[in-house]
C-alpha cells in the first residue's frame, strides 16, 4: 500500500463506520473484507497526515505502513514500531480508545523513541 496515494476522506469514514458498531460493543464482527478495507484506509491515511519513513506500524494481518519524519529505515527490523491488532488500530483511528490507555494497557507495544502515536489520533472522529 503506497503511502503516496491519498485517501478520499468520504471513503475512510464509510469504512470506519462500517465496523463502529462492532468497535462499540453492538454488533458481531464485521466481514474481514470491510474489516481490511477500514484497517488498509486508516493506515494509509496515517501514512499521509505524518509522512516519513522512521516508524513502521503493523496491524497483522492486514497491513504495515512506515510514517513520522526522521531517520529513514531501509533494512532488518525498524527502531520504532508500532503494532496491535485490528479492533485497537480501528479504535484508536476512530477516537474510541486514547493511545496512552492502549499503550498502558499493553494492547499496543510501541519501541523507539518516535513510536508515539498519540498526536496523529484520531484520524476520523464518528
Amino acid at each position: 500500500m503506497p503511502k503516496s496515494r491519498s485517501v478520499d476522506p468520504g471513503e475512510l469514514r464509510a469504512a470506519m463506520a462500517a465496523v463502529d458498531p462492532w468497535l462499540r460493543g453492538q454488533a458481531p464482527p464485521p466481514a474481514r473484507r470491510d474489516l481490511a478495507t477500514a484497517v488498509r484506509l486508516s493506515l494509509r491515511a496515517l501514512a499521509a497526515d505524518a509522512p516519513g519513513r522512521s516508524v513502521e506500524v503493523r496491524v497483522p494481518p492486514y497491513a504495515a505502513v512506515q510514517c513520522v519524519a526522521g531517520p529513514r529505515h531501509s533494512r532488518g527490523t525498524p527502531p520504532n514500531v508500532v503494532e496491535t491488532d485490528p479492533e485497537t488500530w480501528l479504535a484508536l483511528a476512530a477516537g474510541r480508545l486514547e493511545w496512552t490507555d492502549a499503550v498502558e494497557s499493553g494492547r499496543v507495544t510501541a519501541s523507539g523513541t518516535r513510536a508515539e502515536l498519540g498526536s496523529w489520533l484520531p484520524l476520523v472522529r464518528l
